[in-house]
This record gives C-alpha cells, structure tokens and sequence, in this order.
C-alpha cells in the first residue's frame, strides 16, 4: 500500500481522536501528517505513534504543502469553508459534516455498500451521518436480494453523536447537575424524541438526513423512508428498530444466512438465551451489529431488525478511513 501525506481537520475533537486511534489501529500507511483544529487549541500537543505533533490552526494557507488526503471533522460552516480550498489544491477531502452530503456533483459513500461511488469524486467526498451508516450496511444485502421498497427507521441514539457538549450533560447530569449545553432538556434519565432542530414538516433534521441520505446511498429516490431519531441516556453506540417491506417475498432462514456470511457485520440472535445486539457489546467496535431478526405479520413481506454499531467509529471515524484506505489502494 503506497504510503500518503495525511491531514486531518479538528484533530483535537471526539471524532479527530478517534481518527488517530483508527489510523494506528488499521496501520494506515501515511508519510507525513499533519494536524489542525482551531485558533483556540492551535499550538497544543499531541503524541501519536511515538512522535510528538504540534496541532497548527487551520487557515487558507495550511493546504499549500503536499497532502494527499484530508478527514475533516470540525463542523459545517468549517467545511464549506475550508474544503473547496484544499480540494482546489488537489487534497482529496473526506468530510464528516452534513455539508455536501446532499450535493449531486459530491458522493456519499459507505463503503460496504457504494465503494464504487468513490470513482466519482470531484476532489470532495462525503461520510454519511453516522445513523444512516449502520443502518444502510445491514440493509444494502437485503436489498440486493429482495429489493426494498419501504423503510421505517426509530433510533434511539448516544449522546457522543452530539460531541462533547452532549457527552458532558449526561455524564453532569447523573451527577445530579442540571446544567444544560447540548439538549433542551435533561438527558440523564430521560429520552428525548429531538435530535437537530426541527423542520417545517415536523420532522427533525436528523430524521430527514436518514431518509434522503438513505435514498442517495442506495440510488433510489423512489424508496418510501419514515424516521424517529431519539436520543437516549447512552455514551456511545447508536441502537436502532428497522421496518422494512420488500417488493419480494422472503424466508426468514435466509435472512439469518445473509448475515452470517456479510462481512463488517455480526450477527446476535439467540432470543432463548437473552442474546441481542447491546450497546455496550458495540462501543469501540468497527461492526454492524444485527439481531432481533423477525417477520413483520402485518405486511405480506415485512421485516423487523434491531441494529446496532458505536456511532464514533462505524459512525464517523472508521467509515473514515475505510474511505480513504480505497483511495490509497485504487486511486492515489
């Protein structure tokens, strides 16, 4: 694999560090990295790998050097702003921001499911909102076997998807704090059926990036999506209910036999013995986790599934990275 010059945008966040842990997990191979954040953490340290970075503020100048690849994970307007830069410079970025997902001329990619969409890029490529990630990896088999026609997604996500701020209001509030930064209300002991704010069709806008991203992933705009995104008193690892109904019928054996043999997902259904996909079994894991699994007797062809997977990870910093490891091994 040829070794890459790497950057990545808001080194010192949740999703950055993690980056940097996935990287040194997966043996990324890079020459050179170089870390950015903002002018108020610019000038701290960071060890990796036995070596000492200085992270650098990010400017309109920090990509005129030789980088191959940029993970950007510093927020939407940091996106806008500095990715079209790098990519004019020949960076090719991969953003975690709801920035471009929903552009045409941007692809957004899971890699299990879409890795071809990777070919398309135009210098920008998009990593989908971590709820839609597990939940388009334990759909794409399915699909290619019975095609989906309609989804209907509840999830029930960790407070790490709201990054540290989120994190902090559970962590303070089981303490008995009620200090609030990141939700409207009290999240320690509590759920709340708000995630993002909401939009003129009642629906959040995290619900309708599940079901517009899930469209464009999969190619389909015909596909028929509802969503609930609730957040729940859990640090990591989004859970999610999906219903779906198939233009074909199925055989629930072979559902089972699907998932056993997919890559990137696991497989827990022993309902006899209480085994299920938990979030706590997810948190610092790469995988899908699929269980649950059960025929929806109200539809000729339904389907209820119980998917789970850490939304640090999967959700951002892996799928990542998976990206950019295609990069290196067809395109760079």
């Amino acid at each position: 694999m040829k070794k890459i010059n790497l950057a990545i945008v808001g080194a010192t966040g949740m999703v950055g560090q993690t980056f940097l842990k996935v990287l040194e997990e997966r043996k990324f191979p890079f020459e050179k990295l170089y870390l950015f954040s903002s002018a108020k953490s610019a000038g701290s340290k960071i060890t990796f790998m036995g070596k000492e970075y200085t992270v650098e503020e990010l400017t309109e100048s920090s990509f005129d050097r030789d980088i191959d690849i940029a993970l950007f994970s510093a927020g939407g307007s940091t996106s806008e702003k500095f990715a079209p830069i790098a990519a004019s410079k020949g960076v090719i970025v991969i953003d975690n921001s709801s920035a471009f997902r929903m552009d045409e001329n941007v692809p957004l990619v899971v890699p299990e499911v879409n890795p071809e969409d990777i070919e398309k890029h135009n210098g920008i490529i998009a990593n989908p909102n971590c709820s839609t990630i597990q939940a388009v990896v334990a759909l794409k088999p399915l699909n290619d076997r019975y095609k989906i026609k309609r989804i209907v997604y509840s999830t029930y996500q960790a407070v790490s998807g709201s990054g540290v701020k989120g994190y902090k209001d559970l962590e303070e509030g089981l303490k008995g704090n009620t200090l609030l930064s990141a939700y409207p209300h009290p999240i320690a002991n509590n759920v709340l059926p708000h995630i993002d704010i909401f939009m003129d069709n009642g629906y959040t806008k995290e619900e309708m990036k599940m079901i517009e991203e899930t469209k464009k992933i999969m190619h389909n705009n015909k596909l028929r999506i509802t969503a609930t995104a609730v957040r729940v008193p859990v640090f990591y690892s989004h859970s999610e209910s999906i219903n779906v109904e198939f233009e074909k019928p199925y055989d629930i054996d072979d559902i089972f036999e699907i998932y056993e043999k997919e890559d990137g997902i696991i497989l827990v259904d022993d309902v006899k013995e209480n085994k299920y996909p938990l979030a706590v079994d997810a948190a610092g894991t790469d995988e899908v986790y699929v269980g649950r699994i059960r025929r929806d007797y109200s539809l000729d062809s339904g389907l209820n599934l119980w998917v789970v997977a850490d939304n640090i990870r999967k959700g951002a910093a892996t799928n990542t990275i998976q990206i950019a490891e295609y990069l290196v091994d067809n395109i760079l």
